[in-house]
């Protein structure tokens, strides 16, 4: 018999939502094949088997939140459908009925009117599910659940849509047959200074509970503001050697290897060496020591549709220009399609964000406790600059470099920030 248990999705993460179980009691499972989808600060992903066998108990039931390490299922070894049935059997309606009448009740106060209606959900709704409904304005006391006591799952609402979809042609024949295009000239258009009201019957605002992911990572942001002395000091850095360079073999490099070679792997690179030459800035505090880490665990920031993940590049120093890309696409791609497992975003010592993928120039990233810093990447453009008193265009981009000022000095924080300048605007290393 083999324990399932609640991993642990990042050094602060404490506790996870068990949002959906890909497999039921008595299923055959293969392992590492998908068997539950999680919620956590850091991630939605999928959590795989840990051993084969067959899925004897399901401890902890959709929609729940509990601690890391909580087991949440059994596995017996080989097959065994008769004892598994009858074991996973027992506890589902003991855990389904009782809480039913509490859980409307509680809900109550934080749900507008219409959540009380008979049609509405009975049991608590996943981040996930919550999620979707959000950004597709769908409302769930429409929505028929299927799932675990009458819960709505991500494929109830998925249908729903679909069956909205096929509804929804007759609407623009109607938008067609508006008002034709002279009665605009002839009625004179509103007050700039006067708002339109809403439509008859819409609410001004509407309130909804925030997903697990986003309390955590709430939670996060602020506890690291009050730990550490957040500090940052940004430089500029002429990339043009990089751009050039970057021009010459990007069509090689798609055609050879298949993906876009980006600035990033570049500015990894240079940190790499930036913190062989400076290690405290690879180090992390614990009470009053200083942890130094052998390894250069780099976590670079991944911006997901409803938070952030930090997956981490291990022995990011034993990479060049080709494994750092190959690694950052991969990090990324899983990340985004929540196939990351538990130790990849764990592990880091440095934290790297992009923010300059979304046309950001300057930025003031907060650290990725328990590190000591974390390094923001601007986007970079080509302006005019002042070179031995000629204009001449250069490709900048700028570095935002926050660091805990508890452990890192001004000046050391601007001592590795322009070295990792220098690597960058002396840059000769070959990438293919």
């Amino acid at each position: 018999m083999t324990d399932v248990v609640m991993p642990q999705m990042g050094e602060s993460i404490v506790e996870g939502t068990l949002t959906r179980w890909l497999k039921k009691p008595g299923e055959h499972v293969e392992r590492d094949e998908p068997l539950f989808e999680i919620s956590t600060d850091k991630v939605d992903t999928e959590i795989p088997a840990p051993a084969s066998g067959t899925l004897s108990e399901v401890l902890v039931e959709e929609g729940k939140t509990v601690g890391i390490s909580t087991v949440v299922a059994r596995i017996a070894d080989g097959d065994g459908a008769q004892p598994v049935t009858a074991a996973a059997g027992a506890p589902a309606p003991a855990a389904a009925e009782p809480p039913a009448q509490p859980q409307a009740e509680s809900a109550a106060p934080a749900e507008p009117a219409p959540v009380e209606e008979p049609s509405a959900p009975s049991g608590p709704l996943s981040p996930l599910v919550r999620r979707m409904a959000r950004e597709n304005s769908i409302d769930l006391t429409k929505v028929k659940g299927t799932g675990a006591g009458g819960r709505i799952t991500k494929q109830d609402l998925e249908a729903f849509m679909a069956r909205e979809k096929q509804a929804a042609p007759p609407s623009p024949p109607a938008l067609e047959t508006a008002p034709p295009p002279p009665m605009p000239l002839e009625a004179p258009a509103p007050p700039p200074a006067i708002a339109p009201l809403p439509p008859a019957g819409q609410a001004k605002a509407r309130v909804e509970p925030m997903s697990t992911m986003r309390i955590r990572i709430a939670e996060h942001m602020v506890a690291s503001r009050r730990t550490s002395a957040h500090v940052t000091t940004i430089h500029k850095v002429d990339m043009t050697k990089v751009a050039r360079m970057r021009d010459r073999h990007k069509a090689d490099f798609q055609a050879r290897y298949g993906m876009s070679l980006t600035y990033l792997p570049f500015v990894v690179r240079a940190t790499v060496v930036g913190l062989r030459t400076y290690p405290l800035l690879n180090a992390s505090m614990e009470g009053n020591n200083i942890i130094y880490h052998n390894e250069i665990n780099i976590g670079i920031a991944v911006a997901l549709e409803n938070g952030l993940i930090v997956p981490v590049i291990r022995q990011a120093d034993e990479k060049n220009v080709l494994g750092l890309q190959r690694s950052v696409v991969d990090l990324a791609t899983r990340a985004r399609s929540r196939q990351l497992k538990p130790d990849e975003v764990q592990g880091g010592t440095f934290s790297i964000t992009n923010f300059g993928s979304f046309g950001s120039v300057i930025a003031t990233p907060i650290i990725n406790q328990p590190q000591v810093a974390i390094l923001g990447v601007g986007a970079v453009e080509k302006v005019p600059v002042v070179i031995d008193d000629a204009i001449a265009i250069r490709s900048i981009m700028y570095l935002s470099l926050s660091f805990d000022h508890r452990l890192i000095d001004g000046a050391l924080g601007d001592q590795f920030t322009a070295k990792v300048k220098q690597v960058l605007e002396n840059w000769s290393e070959e990438v293919l």
